[in-house]
């Protein structure tokens, strides 16, 4: 290509289909060469297709001919005088196979050494030199496609142009010159960026079994009776595992279970959405990138500037899979409507691209984009449903995980607490109907602060000390429930 560039002043065109392709260039014919042998192909093959049609056509006649006539009444007719030419034999309709297999049998088989086969098995030699044809066909096809990219980047890097059929709408030479420098840039260097800038975040050590929570068995008899009811943290913690976790933990899985690209976790606030992504990390061991519109507000300015980003995160995320793509309230980015307070953040700006990015993911890269968002009736249906797959749906605890050894037990627990007679744990659970798990910790952790930590051995904790600060926390009101239904 280069010392054809140097005579010539630009790169030889491809061959096209017709010419013959990657057979034109790689065979030691000239082009004239090659054009005639394909058009030879081509010749014998309709000449085959054509004696066919004759040889069913001849068939045909002939059983036509061998028809018997219609009985009726004897018509006698004139005599007429015919000449005896003759017997002559009939053209043998077996003689050509025969001499075909004759010419095949002194062409494979005469002069082969079988003494030593005892087993007369299939010669895979004679099996690979017949398909070796149909596999050369088909692979020139792909290595003609490939051949034409590469020649092409070749001519956009060194010339700087493109072949006849240009794109509309063609990148600047400053935009093209950002990508080459990003195909020449290590993962490292990458890597760092992204960290600087805060895209790159590190996951906090949350265990899925962190989101402790009971199993509705109500959910079975209200199946029953045609009712669906809301979800169980049971439940939600099994469609983490089964959507998020096990395809980006295992390769073998990711690619033998139904293709999931995005999920979207949709609730009130408090209910754990990003305790979650956290612990999808957390188990799977992925890289946590933070896509939401808060955090890449200033960051990567412009379209071309939101393009290559998007093309350092998808790059960064394959090399180093697997990888979680988050983005939070991601309902703002097909919002309807942007309020004047969040004009300037501009989230409406991954709207268009974030399908691309998606397509870019292919079958084999476990990388999963995770949205969270606690008011998903706020967006625009039809675009948010196309980039979210799956969608899981998290409710507030029910009774079953706010009582025993689950939510309140759980959490004061963990903060210090010891759980004494004066405080009834089932009085907490009735309590606290309509409240999340966020809220419930910020209540707990309002009470156990280090002074009363160091007053709890005599003084043990009581019912109403939680009561009241579960008081001054803000509840899930039924109406906010049923728009999420």
């Amino acid at each position: 290509c280069f010392s054809h560039r140097h005579i010539i002043g630009k790169f030889p065109d491809y061959p096209t289909e017709g010419a013959g392709g990657s057979m034109a260039i790689l065979s030691q014919k000239t082009p004239e060469q090659v054009a005639a042998e394909l058009a030879a192909k081509k010749e014998m093959a309709l000449q085959k297709k054509a004696q066919k049609g004759k040889k069913e056509k001849e068939g045909k006649e002939k059983t036509q001919e061998k028809k018997p006539q219609k009985t009726g009444k004897k018509v006698s007719l004139p005599a007429v005088k015919t000449v005896e030419e003759g017997w002559k034999m009939a053209p043998s309709n077996f003689l050509s196979i025969m001499e075909e297999g004759n010419s095949q049998y002194k062409a494979v088989w005469q002069n082969r050494d079988k003494r030593w086969d005892f087993l007369q098995d299939h010669d895979p030699e004679l099996i690979k030199e017949e398909k070796r044809e149909e596999v050369e066909e088909e692979i020139r096809v792909q290595v003609d496609q490939v051949m034409q990219q590469k020649l092409e980047n070749l001519r956009l890097a060194v010339d700087g142009e493109t072949s006849g059929k240009q794109k509309k709408g063609r990148k600047s030479e400053k935009v093209r010159a950002a990508m080459m420098s990003l195909v020449r840039r290590t993962i490292d260097s990458l890597y760092k960026e992204l960290v600087e800038e805060g895209l790159l975040i590190k996951a906090k050590t949350v265990n899925l079994s962190d989101y402790v929570g009971k199993y509705s068995y109500l959910g079975t008899t209200l199946r029953q009776a045609d009712t669906e009811p809301m979800p169980s943290l049971a439940d939600v913690r099994q469609l983490i595992a089964l959507y998020g976790i096990l395809p980006l933990g295992s390769q073998t899985i990711h690619e033998k279970a139904p293709l999931v690209k995005a999920l979207l976790l949709a609730g009130p606030t408090g209910v754990g959405k990003k305790t979650l992504v956290h612990a999808i990390c957390t188990e799977t061991g992925a890289n946590l990138f933070n896509l939401s519109a808060s955090n890449i507000a200033g960051k990567y300015p412009g379209k071309n500037g939101l393009q290559m980003m998007l093309h350092m995160v998808l790059k960064v995320a394959k090399q180093l899979q697997p990888s979680v793509v988050w983005i939070g309230d991601t309902e703002k980015i097909f919002s309807k409507a942007v309020p004047k307070a969040e004009e300037e953040m501009n989230p409406k700006r991954l709207e268009k691209i974030l399908p691309k990015f998606l397509k870019a993911l292919k079958a084999q890269d476990r990388v999963l984009l995770v949205g969270t968002t606690n008011r998903p009736f706020d967006a625009n249906i039809k675009p948010f449903c196309k980039v979210y797959q799956k969608i899981i749906l998290i409710p507030r605890p029910d009774y079953a995980s706010r009582f025993g050894k689950y939510l309140w037990k759980h959490i004061i627990l963990q903060k210090g607490g010891a759980i004494t007679n004066l405080l009834n744990i089932s009085c907490l659970a009735k309590v606290s109907d309509g409240f999340t798990q966020g809220r419930i910790i910020q209540a707990v952790r309002a009470v156990l602060s280090e002074l009363r930590l160091l007053q709890m051995s005599r003084k043990p904790l009581r019912t109403d000390e939680f009561v009241t600060s579960l008081a001054r926390q803000d509840p899930v009101y039924k109406e906010e429930e049923e728009a999420f239904k």
